[in-house]
């Protein structure tokens, strides 16, 4: 094809694209109206960055000075916020409800069984259903009982004539030095916003693109795409992901901007190595919106598949859940997601800071998505001009 002479054409399919842009703002409030939502939405979500004062339940059936000081140090915790009920019906009530995370029943006797050696037990209840709030509850209270259990103990090797230092080498023989790479904090926005926000971003550029192709079979303008274009698909594909690009890259950039500059999140590479890898992110999402409405030049059934393909990249992506420990044959299907290799590009860059030597490999696989739609072009073009394809 004449590069050159293709280029009046190519400006013609662009210029078509954004006169469809202002007729139709669908386009606009679909992309960068979604985007900023959710920019706005989880970045003020998770703004405290670790849930606090997460109220629990405590029964405290024995009431002695020991049973009090547990419920004030288990208050006093930032995770904790300590709710005290008479009985343990009120509080399964309110554990029902959903007003409470946990729940902590102090037995009776529990003061008096510890100074006999009569080892007390604590029954502690959590609520499952709420998978965060559920689990640092009980982390807090499991805490406090081994801090707990720690005290009584000191204090008994204490009344034996024992110095602190032996105190603690009897209690805690081995010291655990704790060191969270990237996220110190434990905050749970840098954990999840770097990467729900792309996410969100390639479903976005898949429903987007899909429409946008989709429509012009929907309302009949195929024909007339394919006349602006000069007669060529890879002319007319071209033009309308030249604006798409442009857009989509946009976004990418100021989100990379908004979470590495504007909001500090920690970064051990460089900002710049990220605006390449959310380039290569857009550039394979649109390629993979490309070969489903290439497969499918059906809208309904396109944008449906596309939607189901975009979620599920979330879960094989790797982030919540280590794609390597997932079955063999799933660990594949991961492969075909351009986000599971951008998180691989991110943990090389911004936890580890790696540089080119840890994601020249990403960037090898997801310029590899944009010669997958290739082969189908004429397909398209075929469906495009003959549309002998359900519309609706």
């Amino acid at each position: 094809m004449d590069i050159i002479g293709a280029w009046p054409n190519l400006w013609n399919v662009i210029r078509r694209e954004l006169r469809i842009w202002s007729r139709r703002p669908i386009y606009l409030l679909g992309s960068v109206g979604v985007i900023a939502f959710c920019a706005i939405f989880f970045l003020t979500f998770f703004r405290d960055g670790l849930p606090h004062d997460l109220p629990i339940a405590v029964v405290d059936n024995d009431n002695s000075s020991t049973s009090r000081n547990f419920v004030r140090q288990l208050d006093a915790t930032q995770l904790g916020k300590v709710v005290q009920f008479d009985t343990f019906a009120e509080a399964r009530e309110e554990m029902q409800r959903g007003k409470v995370y946990g729940i902590c029943v102090i037995p009776e006797n529990f003061n008096a069984d510890i100074q006999a050696f009569r080892r007390p037990t604590f029954h502690y209840y959590l609520n499952g259903l709420y998978m965060v709030g559920g689990a640092l509850a009980y982390k807090d209270i499991l805490t406090m009982i081994n801090l707990t259990n720690g005290a009584v103990q000191r204090e008994m090797f204490r009344a034996k004539g024992m110095n602190d230092a032996q105190i603690m080498n009897m209690i805690q023989p081995i010291i655990i030095d704790t060191h969270q790479i990237g996220n110190v904090y434990t905050n749970y926005g840098y954990y999840l916003s770097n990467m729900l926000l792309p996410a969100i971003l390639t479903i976005v550029i898949t429903i987007v693109l899909l429409y946008s192709f989709g429509a012009e079979l929907k309302y009949g303008t195929s024909k007339h795409l394919i006349q602006t274009a000069g007669g060529s698909i890879i002319v007319a594909v071209a033009g309308k992901l030249i604006v798409y690009t442009i857009l989509f890259s946009t976004l990418g950039f100021i989100l990379m901007i908004l979470l590495y500059h504007i909001m500090h999140f920690p970064i051990a590479g460089s900002i710049f190595n990220m605006f390449i890898a959310i380039f290569l992110l857009v550039i394979s999402s649109e390629a993979v919106a490309l070969l489903i409405i290439e497969c499918l030049p059906v809208p309904r059934l396109a944008l449906s598949i596309g939607a189901l393909y975009s979620v599920l990249g979330i879960s094989l992506s790797g982030f919540t859940l280590p794609a390597e420990n997932l079955p063999s044959f799933v660990q594949g299907w991961a492969e075909c997601y351009p986000l599971r290799h951008y998180y691989l590009f991110y943990v090389q860059e911004v936890i580890y800071g790696a540089g080119f030597a840890g994601w020249w490999l990403q960037v090898i696989l997801m310029l590899l998505f944009l010669f997958v739609p290739m082969p189908l072009l004429k397909r398209l073009k075929s469906a495009y001009i003959l549309r002998n394809y359900p519309v609706d």
